[in-house]
């Protein structure tokens, strides 16, 4: 431990300590900018400086230690003009367009633009003129209002090891950009969103797609357009923020609600289809690890989870070796896109051209995969029309005029609604692992646990391994979160299979954003590992309270099964349920 003073008040903190965090323990805020929770710091706005005694420099308190005996100061009236000089520098290469911004009112530029009083503009304006990119479908990269911060290219490198975006340029011709010069749906952007939900300003942000939900919604009654709606495990966790609820408040009858008075016909959950996965999935992978255990086609363990159309992108350009490993069951939100406009529309009596799909997602990956092959257009029609983010339903609930937070609670429609505890963790990293053990069990000894916890592959480490004991029989799991870690997971597989070795993992889950789909890149903005642990609580908490919690107990699914899909993994199931995967190009000639 070291001690010192800041501003006179007296602090204690662990040796190595940023004066930045020091600070924050005694209740001192020191503005920043390019700073993020997530990321290591490397001191690129220098709107963090501060005084420290007998230092004839000023330093930048994101990067420098509490050293023993210091007395800092964070701000007096040099300190205070120097940080407002370098934000109206940064202004003056900024659009003044805040009004149509997708970050107004969220935008951290603004926010310290506001708090330092700023009302002119001392330097001239030197705006750059730089094309939009709105390639990928999923993300908009609107370069001339990038502050340079360089979040971005530190989360899609570091954090998700794809290397999508980097610097271009010197000096004041410095831009970021997509990697190479080219568009981003060129290069090997997984459209992940994490660079959309790191970037302080408007800058990145997701394609907005509520114009054309609205008008879908305008059409209902006239043109006997039915819209139905699902919404994803980790959206009722997170959208209360948006509406000044405490992160991870359950609201999901709420938001049933909210989607009714927005005009939906029909409000399905996704968790249901989670359910459906699990049975698939679960399936396929008992099938495979029985005759792995039978010495039979050795060379298609592990499984690998396919629930993340981000980590899908990624398996496709850069370990497309692993495709035969990879599950072929879709994701819930494609499931339950095809069942909307077959097994719901036939007993609905709807033709499937006259029903919107839409998805209320945590992710912008989930708009990219709604076109991702022709597998999505298996109900004859594009299976889910339209995805949006967290985000964008927040925004949409706000135009409508609709109180959530004091909304009456409502039911989901059957029999696609009701859905059990193992579809709802879905949401959390380790949810689709512990979802799938559970069922994979009974599905193997035909006995349901005792105890359905799994709590081995929880919490937030980058990647969870254990082992599983299912009458006598060892399964080997391992789960990692947030895109860079998982080649390490996968280079082990690989090193032990050209070694004619066991593989180290039966069953792998992977999701590419930190914490899993409660950190996705369509979430509210501003997630730090405090605010995602508390979603990933309020998973668990929807799970501990649900009925069934297991996916093989909900008798809605056994129903969907008996009428329709006949039989986990049939013909019609793969058909419908299940698709195929190719290898990508990092980089489109």
């Amino acid at each position: 431990m070291v001690n010192a003073k800041i501003n006179g008040v007296p602090v204690q903190v662990a040796e190595g300590t940023t004066i930045l965090d020091a600070a924050e323990k005694v209740n001192i805020k020191i503005p920043k900018l390019c700073y993020n929770d997530d990321l290591p710091p490397w001191a690129a706005c220098g709107i963090c400086v501060v005084k420290v005694e007998r230092n004839p420099k000023m330093l930048r308190a994101c990067c420098t230690p509490v050293e023993e005996g210091m007395s800092i100061i964070t701000h007096d009236p040099e300190i205070v003009q120097v940080r407002k000089t370098v934000i109206e520098l940064i202004l003056s290469t900024h659009p003044d367009d805040c009004l149509q911004c997708p970050r107004n009112q969220s935008c951290e530029l603004q926010t310290l633009a506001a708090e330092f009083g700023i009302r002119e503009q001392p330097f001239e304006k030197r705006l750059r003129d730089l094309p939009v990119d709105t390639s990928t479908g999923s993300l908009v990269l609107n370069p001339d209002k990038c502050v340079r911060c360089g979040r971005c290219v530190k989360v899609c490198q570091e954090m998700q090891n794809v290397w999508a975006i980097e610097f271009l340029g010197r000096g004041e011709s410095t831009r970021i950009a997509p990697a190479a010069d080219v568009s981003l749906a060129e290069g090997p952007c997984i459209k992940c969103g994490q660079c959309a939900a790191h970037c302080p300003v408007g800058a990145i942000y997701e394609n907005d797609q509520t114009q054309a939900v609205w008008d879908a919604l305008m059409k209902t009654g006239e043109d006997d357009l039915s819209c139905v709606v699902q919404i994803a495990p980790a959206v009722r966790v997170a959208l209360g923020e948006e509406f000044g609820l405490e992160p991870g408040t359950v609201i999901t009858k709420k938001i049933y609600a909210a989607l009714r008075r927005l005009g939906f016909d029909v409000v399905f959950d996704t968790n249901f289809s989670a359910d459906l996965t699990i049975l698939e999935e679960g399936t396929e992978f008992v099938k495979r690890f029985t005759d792995f255990a039978a010495g039979k086609n050795k060379d298609q363990m592990p499984l690998i989870t396919s629930c993340c159309p981000a980590w899908v992108d990624y398996m496709e350009k850069y370990y497309a070796d692993m495709i035969p490993n990879f599950s072929t069951a879709k994701s819930p939100q494609q499931m339950m896109g095809t069942m909307i406009k077959t097994f719901w529309a036939e007993r609905a009596k709807i033709d499937p051209k006259k029903i919107f799909s839409v998805s209320i997602m945590p992710c912008t990956a989930k708009k990219f995969e709604n076109s991702r092959s022709k597998d999505m257009y298996a109900s004859g029609e594009k299976d889910v029309d339209i995805t949006l983010t967290t985000r964008e339903l927040a925004r949409m609930i706000k135009q409508a005029g609709i109180d959530l937070v004091n909304l009456p609670d409502e039911e989901s429609d059957s029999p696609m609604g009701p859905y059990t505890g193992a579809g709802t963790i879905f949401g959390a990293t380790g949810g689709v692992m512990e979802a799938a053990l559970r069922s994979a069990y009974y599905l193997i000894t035909k006995e349901d646990l005792k105890d359905v916890n799994f709590t081995g592959v929880r919490g937030l480490s980058g990647i969870k391994e254990a082992r599983v004991h299912i009458k006598g029989i060892e399964v080997r799991v391992a789960v990692a979160h947030q895109m860079g870690n998982i080649a390490q997971v996968l280079d082990e597989v690989r090193k032990a299979k050209l070694e004619g070795k066991d593989v180290p993992w039966h069953f792998i889950e992977v999701m590419a954003c930190r914490g899993g789909c409660i950190g996705g890149g369509g979430q509210p903005y501003g997630a730090t590992d405090t605010i995602r642990q508390k979603r990933i609580a309020g998973i668990y908490s929807d799970d501990e309270h649900s009925i069934y919690r297991c996916s093989h107990h909900n008798p809605h699914i056994t129903e969907v099964y008996q009428k329709f899909l006949e039989a986990p993994n049939s013909h019609k199931a793969h058909k419908l349920l299940h698709t195929h995967y190719e290898k990508r190009p990092i980089y489109k000639e």
